[in-house]
């Protein structure tokens, strides 16, 4: 073996110097602008629409039904417009991620070559340097750096031939055929998501495309459909949700004399107005990682599924389940504590490509006294349960590792989903529970050691264990929550809903956490972040 070895070189390979100088935020950008234009084309189908309804009120007659026949036409091809545009936003946002942990590789490629005495030129070809690499030690020194540029550069061109493959067939679908509807069978919610996998890779492009433009409601909430397909669905339907919310706005605003319930239901779908138009922000956003809307429903409180990043092409992927008075309104600052993590498992393992799911599909408690029941939980466990099962059933290749991490009563509601349903989970984490639902980790049907738990010395949460000192007792009567937390005391080292899972005898395993009280866990400071990152890449 010479001391010199050029990287890998093939036609249509990426090259050393295009690796080290493509700037990813570049794609992101143009699938942002490309994700404006479907926005743009909703505008317009809307404005065709009202035109459309102001031209029957006032002209009749052939000539008319041919005006209006024209403006449905054109109105539907707009639509039909927005899945693509939205299509092609996914496609360069997913190149863009991939080219981010290809470049990672190669820096880490070139730190290894600065450590090791290699030299690297400008075209990717590597050689010992004389002055500090013996000649005889020169092919072995060489060998890693080259293996780890040739592996950068083969996940990047990799990255690129499947972008233009994907924008390739989406262009030559755009000039017939863009969508053909499908047979009538559909299979109907809450349906085995395996099975609805099946069913969509046995549609066409053409039909999957029909689905998505004409029943988006079914699409979007079905576990087994594509994460891809259900976000462009669900981007459809994020314009109709607020206008629906808009019209209760007014209805209330409309009741006069208002009661204290009209106030109340007008500062609730205020607070939902509020937090749909941040999550659209996001959604929107060119920010990486890109956003994923998987679910979305304004009724109540409204529930959210959003990921950041694709889960269906990630090698680990973290669901995280917000815990009490979590509601839309606040979606954007759950789905930032998962972001949290997402980057700190960048920074520890940056050639990884990771996601990150905010799980908000289930009623979550507002008040204390609704938190000293199970009946919440238990309520969204089958959905947790069909929804881990949907991302089993829906990943590309090997399959992803599955961490599910629940904090405060989230916590609860993974345990009872586990405990009732099974869940498809190779890691569950816990933070600043009141308990799971079961005594042991063994209960939760998890490999074992791989129960993790955390609670904060300072967390609230610890005051629903029995007091054990005359300190406690005061501090139980002088908090705000100190009556419903002597309510919810269990008996010895138990919770209201369980043993403590950060408890020796619990049979998990417990990570750190600083003193940053019950929400702090997501605190950049907090060791407990490093923590749960390292539990989603298996570290």
């Amino acid at each position: 073996m010479t001391g010199s070895t050029p990287t890998r070189s093939a036609p249509g390979q990426v090259g050393y110097a295009q690796l080290s100088t493509t700037d990813p935020a570049a794609w992101r950008a143009s699938g942002a602008a490309w994700a404006g234009l479907a926005g743009l084309a909703e505008r317009r189908a809307g404005e065709l629409a009202d035109g459309a309804t102001a031209l029957r009120a006032g002209w009749s007659g052939d000539a008319a039904g041919a005006a209006g026949a024209r403006l449905s036409g054109l109105r539907a091809e707009l639509v039909a417009l927005v899945p693509a545009a939205i299509e092609t936003d996914q496609v360069l946002a997913e190149f863009a991620t991939r080219l981010s942990a290809a470049r990672a590789r190669l820096a880490g490629a070139v730190a290894l070559a600065a450590t090791a005495g290699v030299l690297i030129d400008r075209w990717g070809k590597v050689r010992a340097d004389p002055a500090r690499v013996p000649a005889d030690r020169a092919g072995p020194t060489v060998l890693p750096v080259s293996t780890a540029i040739g592996n950068a550069l083969d996940l990047a061109t990799a990255a690129d031939r499947e972008a233009a493959a994907r924008l390739g067939r989406l262009a030559a679908a755009a000039g017939s055929g863009w969508a053909v509807q499908p047979p009538p069978q559909r299979p109907a919610p809450p349906a085995d998501p395996a099975l609805v996998r099946l069913w969509w890779a046995g549609l066409t492009p053409a039909e999957r495309r029909w689905l998505v433009v004409h029943e988006p409601e079914l699409v979007g909430r079905l576990d087994g459909v594509p994460a891809a397909a259900r976000d462009q669905a669900n981007r459809l339907l994020l314009g109709l949700r607020r206008e629906a919310l808009l019209a209760q706005w007014e209805q209330l605003l409309g009741r006069v004399p208002r009661g204290a319930l009209e106030l109340a239901g007008l500062r609730r779908v205020e607070a939902t107005l509020t937090g749909l138009d941040a999550l659209a922000a996001r959604l929107d956003s060119p920010q990486p990682p890109r956003a994923y809307l998987l679910g979305l429903d304004v009724g109540g409180e409204g529930r959210a599924v959003v990921t950041l990043g694709n889960p269906d092409r990630a090698a680990g992927v973290l669901t995280y389940v917000p815990g009490m008075t979590t509601g839309l309104d606040d979606a954007t600052g759950e789905l930032g504590r998962a972001g949290r993590v997402l980057a700190r498992c960048a920074e520890l393992a940056p050639g990884e490509e990771t996601a990150a799911v905010l799980w908000l599909d289930y009623d979550a408690p507002d008040f204390l006294h609704e938190a000293a029941w199970d009946g919440q939980a238990r309520a969204g466990g089958d959905a947790l349960h069909r929804f881990q099962e949907g991302l089993r059933a829906t990943h590309d290749g090997p399959p992803a590792r599955q961490t599910v991490l629940g904090h405060s009563y989230g916590s609860l509601v993974v345990g009872t989903a586990a405990r009732d349903h099974g869940l498809a989970a190779d890691a569950l984490v816990f933070v600043g529970s009141p308990g799971v639902g079961v005594a042991h980790a063994t209960e939760l049907g998890v490999p074992a050691g791989q129960v993790w738990a955390s609670t904060a010395p300072d967390d609230v949460i610890r005051l629903t264990r029995p007091p054990d000192d005359l300190a406690r007792q005061a501090l139980l009567g002088v908090s705000p929550i100190g009556t419903i937390a002597g309510l919810l005391t269990g008996s010895g080292d138990e919770r209201w809903f369980g043993r403590d899972p950060a408890d020796p005898a619990f049979g998990g395993r417990t990570f750190p956490s600083g003193r940053h009280g019950h929400t702090g866990y997501w605190d950049p400071a907090n060791p407990a972040l490093d923590g749960m990152a390292r539990i989603v890449l298996d570290r």
